[in-house]
């Protein structure tokens, strides 16, 4: 997983090895080629000795003159966490790598990380490098796409697939595995057992196989691939780490306790991509602009492996109206008018587009269209009118029970309504689909992620409902649950906003459900503006370096600048330079093979073409690179627990809990709108805020501050803080309770640090029933136990004679080894020095 280059003048040399630095591989890059990449990888696996053996060398061998300490032959250039690709303009190559990480999320023990900075090298050295005037220029356009923000990649997760896809995969039938294997399969068995070579082979103990799988990405949401196809066939597959671009996040929901992960993962497509306004609409090939797949993952967090574990996952697609349409944005006005640029009458891009999904996600597709219906002047209506006699079209040739679903629901209209309640009809809407749900509004960012919010709070309650969690699938507003749902769903809907509109969101969930503050509005019209002046001035250049990044433009000496190119149209539309060989037909408009295996996905079953994009690798059970427990808790390694990701990760109970004495922790109780955990810190800074949400217990309230923090609770009256001694207390709401046992009105008292969280004054009397619990008896369930003398508790045989074991190999006398020890031992041995 890092890679550490080493340069010589002549060559740079890659080493790459795994987390616990037991096992290398190199790559050799020729730095004398002008134009060309020359790379070689030996295949070979070092380990740790070898490779220092090898550098050493290397270092002895470069040297310009024997016992010169100072003009060493290698020196370290740079140390990275994995290869974004190569990449060429007008002169050399260079090599992008990622030099900072950030885990971002955790699945079933795979870590997710998020690319934090990168470093650009160019490989050619000085002595045969031929200038060209505008290389410079393609090197700022290329590092215009800010690799550091939202590129997300994992060492062995597949993110470009859904999480039913990675683990449809692993349930495939043995027999499948062991059909009569090509060549190539071969020759990774025959290299597996030369690996595995086992020096306790001889003393009869059979070695475990499991079998390991490797599969192709989907290569539409991979941002990388262009960047590796130089090298896909050279190296070795584990140097090869493919790339997302969207948005992940995780946050830890707490039940009594128990930690349930909420993950979201959104994958932008890298085809078609672009920002709003400069891409909309499909292309020809039937990409969409703007199209995000947001995959919600839920698990019980108490058990780590995807095999003993309990996930859920629901997948939601969101994209531009499959259509070829566009707005002139030179007319300089907000709101440019929508023109279809291409008559479409067979549906034959729709057609190509929901093909795509069939074979992905299988039957039924939702189209849920957030589109205006009734306008004065015809605008957004133009889209609708299209788009429903398109499905209609496509619907006529495939079987009724796999037609596409279409519900058109003009969302606007209903917002400015005070007959409805907008968020109500969308969760109706959710309620009553099953299956993949695709929805779109024009840009497909604010009313969009306000809908695929409905229906991810919808498949929640029934995932966690699936889980065991709740006792009926609804969850309620204002819980802590759906609080830590909806921040996760903002961050996300912002931060896709940010990437094709260039502004946050400007309507969110508060909005639809009115009690969003007055100074919203205002903060509307700044983002609106925003997103104006983004596209009028920032857009062009933005569209230039994701051409350039995607490699859909590829520079070269014969052809005009990206500069100079009066449009993109002609890059992203391949029929417009080719005619097309095979013409699609307008009934049978799906791929060979999809029909007979739905409404299951294709992608998703075992037949011949998708068995090709599978290899499988025989591996010892006890090897390193599918050790899941080494990889995650890294017990070779120092770790400071403040440090794990676990602690950092946004959780409910310290969140988004109520602070206040005698709340019910339960995150399905319906909390008050001042009812959070930050109201109760008042105004400190968030720093602070986080340090003492760090420093107290989940549900202890924090310690007296030294400063008077005011509470937001209504009763905070003026002589309640006149009553201040000369140092002032934090103060509290506390319930007091009546004889009764009814609670008398919540009065704020200013309290002493025990009385605080207990809301009990220990100087006071204990009252009569009190006494009389502790006066019952018996107090104890075990006869004897008292302050004098208790039982001792009953031991099991197997832990006395584990603890009798322990005991004697202390004073050196070792119990006879069984077959478990002798495994452990010899795959110990087998890792750490072969």
């Amino acid at each position: 997983s890092h890679t550490r280059k080493t340069p010589i003048l002549t060559m740079f040399f890659l080493v790459g090895t795994n987390q616990a630095q037991t096992k290398h591989r190199v790559l050799k890059i020729d730095r004398t080629e002008p134009k060309d990449l020359a790379i070689i990888d030996d295949k070979h696996v070092y380990s740790q000795q070898e490779v220092r053996e090898l550098l050493g060398r290397l270092d002895l061998g470069n040297r310009t003159k024997i016992g010169q300490k100072g003009s060493s032959g290698l020196s370290r250039a740079v140390s990275a966490f994995g290869i974004v690709g190569f990449v060429r303009f007008l002169e050399g190559y260079y090599i992008v790598l990622i030099t900072k990480r950030r885990k971002m999320a955790d699945i079933g023990g795979h870590s997710i990380y998020k690319i934090e900075d990168t470093s650009m090298i160019y490989i050619p050295n000085d002595s045969v490098r031929v200038a060209h005037p505008d290389e410079a220029r393609y090197v700022r356009i290329f590092q215009n796409v800010d690799l550091s923000s939202n590129f997300y990649f994992s060492y062995s997760y597949d993110l470009s697939h859904s999480l039913q896809y990675n683990l449809t995969l692993l349930q495939r039938p043995y027999e499948l595995w062991s059909s009569p294997t090509s060549s190539t399969e071969e020759e990774v068995q025959k290299q597996s057992k030369h690996d595995s070579f086992d020096i306790f082979e001889d003393e009869g103990l059979p070695t475990q196989v499991v079998y390991g799988l490797q599969n192709e990405p989907y290569y539409k949401y991979v941002w990388n691939g262009k960047l590796l196809e130089r090298v896909k066939d050279i190296v070795h597959y584990d140097w090869l780490m493919y790339i997302i671009h969207g948005f992940c996040g995780q946050s830890k929901l707490l039940i009594y306790g128990r930690p349930v992960h909420i993950t979201l993962i959104a994958r932008r497509s890298s085809k078609f991509a672009g920002t709003r306004f400069l891409k909309r609409g499909a292309n020809c090939e039937g990409d969409v602009a703007n199209e995000v797949e947001t995959e919600q993952i839920i698990n019980d967090a108490s058990v780590m492996s995807f095999t003993a574990g309990s996930y859920s996952s629901y997948v939601q697609v969101r994209g531009s109206v499959p259509l070829y349409w566009s707005q002139d944005i030179s007319t300089m006005m907000p709101k440019p008018p929508i023109r279809l640029d291409q008559a479409d009458p067979y549906a034959h891009v729709a057609a190509l587009h929901f093909d795509q999904m069939l074979q992905r996600f299988g039957s039924p597709i939702i189209i849920l269209n957030l589109v205006k219906k009734r306008e004065k002047r015809k605008h957004e209506k133009i889209l609708s009118e299209e788009l429903y006699p398109a499905v209609i079209n496509l619907n006529q040739f495939l079987p009724p029970e796999n037609c596409i679903d279409y519900i058109a629901w003009d969302m606007a209209r209903y917002t400015k309504s005070k007959l409805c309640n907008v968020l109500d009809r969308l969760s109706m809407i959710a309620e009553n689909v099953t299956g993949v749900l695709r929805t779109n509004c024009v840009d497909c960012l604010d009313r969009t992620n306000t809908a695929q919010f409905m229906v991810g709070k919808c498949a929640l309650a029934y995932q966690l409902y699936a889980l065991g969690m709740i006792d009926k699938p609804k969850l309620q507003f204002d819980t802590d649950c759906v609080r830590l749902f909806e921040e996760l769903y903002e961050d996300h809907g912002d931060t896709l906003s940010l990437q094709y509109g260039g502004s946050q969101l400007v309507h969110r969930v508060k909005t639809y459900r009115k009690i969003a503050p007055w100074t919203q509005h205002s903060k509307d019209i700044m983002q609106t503006l925003s997103r104006y002046y983004s596209n009028a001035f920032s857009d062009a250049d933005r569209q230039d370096a994701i051409n350039l990044f995607l490699q859909v433009y590829q520079p070269s000496e014969c052809k005009p600048h990206l500069w100079e190119l009066p449009t993109d149209f002609y890059l992203h539309q391949r029929n417009s330079m080719a005619l097309p060989q095979d013409r699609r037909s307008y009934t049978l408009w799906w791929s060979a093979g999809i029909l007979s295996y739905l409404p299951v996905a294709y992608d998703e079953v075992s037949c011949e073409d998708t068995m090709k994009k599978v290899k499988v690798k025989r591996v010892n059970r006890f090897e390193e690179s599918i050790d899941i427990y080494t990889e995650f808790f890294k017990p070779y390694e120092l770790t400071s627990f403040d440090d794990t990701f676990g602690i950092a990760m946004t959780n409910s109970t310290r969140e988004f809990m109520p602070k206040t004495v005698g709340v019910d922790p339960s995150p399905f109780t319906v909390r008050k709108p001042e009812e959070t955990a930050k109201s109760v810190l008042g105004n400190k800074s968030s720093k602070e805020e986080t340090l003492l949400q760090r420093k107290t217990a989940a549900s202890a309230p924090p310690p007296p501050s030294e400063e008077a923090i005011s509470s937001t609770s209504e009763d905070d009256s003026e002589e309640d803080r006149d009553d201040d001694g000369s140092v002032s207390q934090r103060s509290t709401p506390i319930k007091l309770l009546t004889e009764s046992g009814e609670s008398a009105r919540t009065q704020e008292i200013q309290q002493q640090s025990v009385k605080e969280p207990y809301g009990l004054n220990l100087a006071e009397f204990p009252a009569e029933k009190d006494l009389l619990i502790y006066e019952r008896e018996p107090v104890s369930c075990f006869p004897e136990d008292s302050i004098y003398g208790l039982s001792p508790p009953q031991v099991d045989r197997d832990s006395r004679e584990e603890f009798e074991s322990h005991v004697l190999t202390g004073q050196g006398q070792v119990r006879v080894l069984c077959r478990e020890d002798m495994l452990m031992y010899r795959e110990y041995v087998k890792n750490r020095y072969m």
